[in-house]
C-alpha cells in the first residue's frame, strides 16, 4: 500500500511539472488572478471559491483532459530504484538490438551524403526562399529530381532485424510453449491470448452495437445509428476526453470524428498553436535539411500514387517537413526505446558541446511515413490543426511501429501476437502458408507497420484508428481480422467455446492494394 501510494505521488508530481510548462497553466493563473474582482470570491473562502469558479466556467473540464491527456501517454510503472534507462525499455537485449538497428540507420544516412555530395543541412540562399514561399501550397507541382535519392530503410528490412532477435539469458527448449511456436518472431515476450483479448476489447463483443456493421442499410437507423450519433453529440457537448475515448471504442460517426479524435488527443486550435506551426513553416523555408529530400521521395512513391491519398500531396508535404523540425516531438524519446540521431558541428566531432539532434525532431523518415499522415487529411483540412494531430497521434502511437521494445504495443509484440494468435485458432490457415513458402508475418508486417493505411479503404482504415484511439493501444492491429461484406468493415475475434466445443471464424481475404518497394 506504501508502495502504491508512493507512485501515485511521483505520477502526479511529474504531471503537475510537466503541466507548469503548458500554455493551460498560464491560461489557469490568469483566469485564477482575474477572478479576484468577481464579488462572489471571497477572502475567507478564497481556494473553495477559486476552485468552483474554474468548475462554473469550464476550465476545471480543460484541466481535466490535459491530466488525462498526460495519463495517456505516460510510461509503464517500474521500480522506483530502476535507472532511467528502464523508463525506455527495461530489457537489456532490446536496447541493444534498437541501438544497432539506430547505427544502421545512421550508416545508411551518412553512405549517402558521402555519395551525393550533399550536406546534412545547409540555409537556402533568399532566393530560393522566396521561391519555396511562393509555392508553399503547391509543392505537389515541383518535380525535383530524386532518383539518386533512397528511402533510408524500407518495412521489409526492419522486418529482417526483428526476426535475428533473440534474448541471450533464453534458450528455446525451456518453454513447451515457445517450443512449439513456428512463426518468425523467436523472443519470449506475454502477449494476450483470446480471452484476454476479449476483456480487453469487450466493447467489440457480438453483443454490442458497432458503427461500420449495425449502421448498415439492412439494420433500422433507430436501433443503434440515430441513438449511436446523439450520445456523441453530446460527450461533444460536455467535453470529456474521458468519455470521448471511452464513446469511441463503438466507431465515430463521420461527421464527429474530427472533433472527438481532437477531443482524446486534447488538441485545440489556440492562437500560439497556429504561430508555433508558422515558425516551424520558417524555419523549412530558411533551412533545407537532407531529410526534405527524403519526405519528398517517400510522397511520391507511395501517397502521390495511392487512389485515396493523391490529391493531399501538398498537405502531406508541408506537415513532414513542418515535423521534421519540430523540436518538442523529442520529448517523447523519454518513454521511447529509441534514441534520437545526433549530428557533430564539422571538426568537432565525439565533442559534445557541438552536438545537434538530426534532424531536429530525431525522428529520420522511412519508406511509407507519410502514410501515417495521408488518411487525416480527409479529416483536417486546416494545416495546422492537421499538424498538431499527427504529431500527437504519433508520440502516442506510430512511433512503436518502428522501434525495437518490449511494450505490449511495439511492433515486436504485434507480430508474435499475430503469429501465436494465427496457429492457435487458424493452424490450418498458419501452416498452409508455411508450406508454400509464404510466412504469414512476411505478408502482413508491412500491413501493421503503416498501420493498415495504404492497404485499408479509408473509410474502414478510420474505423480501426477510432479503436486504436478508443482502446489507447496497437494490439488490434494484431488480432484483428479484416473482411469486406457488401463494403462494411467489420472484424470478429476468433472465440472458442471449450463447453460447447465449437470454434466460430470469421476469415475473408481482404482487397489489400499494395504498392512500392515496402
Amino acid at each position: 500500500m506504501l508502495q502504491e501510494e508512493s507512485d501515485l505521488a511521483l505520477i502526479i508530481a511529474q504531471i503537475v511539472q510537466k503541466l507548469k510548462g503548458s500554455n493551460l497553466y498560464a491560461q489557469l493563473e490568469r483566469q485564477a488572478w482575474a477572478s479576484l474582482q468577481r464579488p462572489e470570491i471571497k477572502l475567507e473562502s478564497l481556494k473553495e471559491d477559486i476552485k468552483e469558479f474554474f468548475k462554473i466556467s469550464g476550465w476545471e473540464k480543460k484541466l481535466q483532459n490535459a491530466v488525462y491527456s498526460e495519463l495517456s501517454v505516460f510510461p509503464l510503472p517500474s521500480h522506483p530504484a530502476a535507472p532511467p534507462e528502464h523508463l525506455k525499455e527495461p530489457l537489456v537485449y532490446m536496447r541493444k538490438a534498437q541501438g544497432s538497428w539506430e547505427k544502421r540507420i545512421l550508416k545508411s544516412l551518412n553512405s549517402m551524403c558521402t555519395e551525393l555530395s550533399i550536406p546534412l543541412a545547409r540555409k537556402r540562399p533568399v532566393g530560393e526562399q522566396k521561391e519555396l514561399l511562393n509555392k508553399w501550397n503547391e509543392m505537389g507541382t515541383d518535380e525535383p529530381d530524386l532518383s539518386l535519392f533512397r528511402p533510408v530503410y524500407a518495412p521489409k528490412d526492419f522486418l529482417e532485424v526483428l526476426i535475428n532477435l533473440r534474448n541471450p539469458n533464453y534458450e528455446n527448449g525451456d518453454s513447451h510453449s515457445f517450443r512449439t511456436h513456428l512463426g518468425l518472431i523467436q523472443v519470449p515476450l506475454k502477449v494476450k491470448d483470446i480471452p484476454e483479448l476479449k476483456e480487453f476489447f469487450v466493447e467489440l463483443g457480438l453483443t454490442a452495437g458497432q458503427l461500420g456493421i449495425d449502421d448498415s442499410t439492412q439494420v433500422p437507423p433507430e436501433l443503434f445509428e440515430n441513438e449511436h450519433v446523439r450520445i456523441g453529440q453530446k460527450v461533444l457537448s460536455e467535453q470529456d476526453s474521458a468519455a470521448a475515448q471511452q464513446y469511441i471504442r463503438q466507431g465515430s460517426p463521420t461527421a464527429l470524428r474530427a472533433e472527438l479524435w481532437a477531443l482524446i488527443l486534447n488538441i485545440s486550435s489556440q492562437p500560439e498553436d497556429i504561430l508555433y506551426y508558422e515558425q516551424l513553416k520558417t524555419n523549412v523555408i530558411q533551412h533545407d535539411l537532407l531529410v526534405d529530400s527524403l519526405i519528398y521521395k517517400d510522397v511520391k512513391l507511395t501517397a502521390s500514387n495511392d487512389d485515396y491519398y493523391f490529391v493531399f500531396e501538398d498537405y502531406l508535404y508541408q506537415v513532414l517537413l513542418c515535423f521534421s523540425r519540430d523540436t518538442s516531438v523529442l520529448g517523447h524519446f523519454a518513454y521511447n526505446s529509441a534514441s534520437p540521431p545526433k549530428s557533430y558541428i564539422r571538426g568537432k566531432l565525439g565533442l559534445e558541446e557541438y552536438a545537434v539532434f538530426y534532424p531536429p525532431n530525431g525522428v529520420i523518415p522511412f519508406h511509407g511515413f507519410s502514410m501515417y499522415v495521408a488518411p487525416l487529411c480527409f479529416l483536417y483540412h486546416e494545416p495546422s490543426k492537421l499538424y498538431q494531430i499527427f504529431r500527437e497521434m504519433y508520440v502516442r502511437f506510430f512511433f512503436r511501429l518502428h522501434s525495437i521494445s518490449s511494450h505490449p504495443s511495439g511492433i515486436v509484440s504485434l507480430c508474435l501476437l499475430f503469429e501465436t494468435l494465427l496457429q492457435t485458432y487458424l493452424p490450418q490457415l498458419f501452416y498452409h502458408l508455411r508450406e508454400i513458402g509464404a510466412q504469414p508475418l512476411r505478408i502482413s508486417f508491412k500491413w501493421m507497420v503503416r498501420a493498415f493505411s495504404g492497404y485499408l479503404a479509408t473509410d474502414q482504415l478510420l474505423l480501426l484508428w477510432d479503436r486504436i484511439l478508443g482502446y489507447n493501444s496497437l494490439e488490434i492491429l494484431a488480432g484483428m481480422k479484416a473482411s469486406k461484406p457488401k463494403d462494411i468493415f467489420t472484424w470478429k475475434w476468433t472465440a472458442y467455446d471449450k463447453n460447447k466445443q465449437t470454434k466460430t471464424e470469421n476469415w475473408k481475404q481482404s482487397e489489400y492494394r499494395p504498392y512500392g518497394n515496402g
